[in-house]
């Protein structure tokens, strides 16, 4: 890994997008040290706030370069210590507040493991259960959803077979005793006119 580190100022980097960030800073380095005019305080100290304020350096080059403008600041130009802004770093230097957070990512995975799993669990056991009752549907007697028209349809082809056998059993009755059902209809009718 060592190999592919890069350096910049005397900086060892371990990311080249890190290293490309200090060579653009010490071009602004270069440039500042090039046209600031020392002499005049005021511009010296609106700079070094400005830089702190938007954040210009981040790299160890360019904290280096604010740590030598505050101290220039403070010793050259006689500004009070309080009236001059620290220096904010980005970076956690301690290395056990490095292992509790990389602890801890771990364990929030592991909980989003766990809700995958019931989760796929649950779905699992839904789609059986949707089988199960697809199943069930299909193969029960009683009109459902999925059978009610064929269901319907048989029952009352089943009626009207019943029907005609019961029509047909009357009329073989009706033939044996010699009846004519037309005529007892029309005295029927009759009766039921004169009353």
């Amino acid at each position: 890994m060592a190999d592919d580190r890069v350096t910049a100022l005397g900086y060892e980097f371990a990311c080249l997008d890190d290293a490309i960030l200090a060579q653009s800073e010490i071009k602004k380095i270069d440039y500042l040290k090039e046209h600031l005019d020392r002499g005049d305080a005021d511009t010296v100290k609106a700079l070094y706030d400005k830089a702190i304020d938007e954040k210009f350096f981040k790299t160890p080059v360019g904290i280096g370069f604010l740590s030598e403008m505050r101290e220039y600041l403070i010793g050259t130009l006689d500004f009070p210590e309080d009236e001059v802004s620290a220096i904010p770093l980005y970076m956690f230097y301690d290395t056990t507040a490095d292992k509790k957070k990389a602890k801890a990512v771990p364990e929030k995975k592991k909980e989003h493991v766990g809700i995958l799993f019931v989760s796929i669990v649950l779905n699992i056991a839904l789609v059986i259960g949707v089988i199960i009752m697809f199943w069930i549907a299909k193969t029960t007697d009683q009109p459902n959803i999925l059978n009610y028209e064929s269901a319907i349809t048989n029952r009352y082809a089943a009626w009207d077979q019943e029907l005609r056998e019961r029509e047909s059993a009357v009329r073989q009755a009706e033939r044996e005793l010699g009846l004519d059902s037309e005529a007892i209809f029309e005295e029927d009718t009759q009766s039921g006119d004169s009353d």
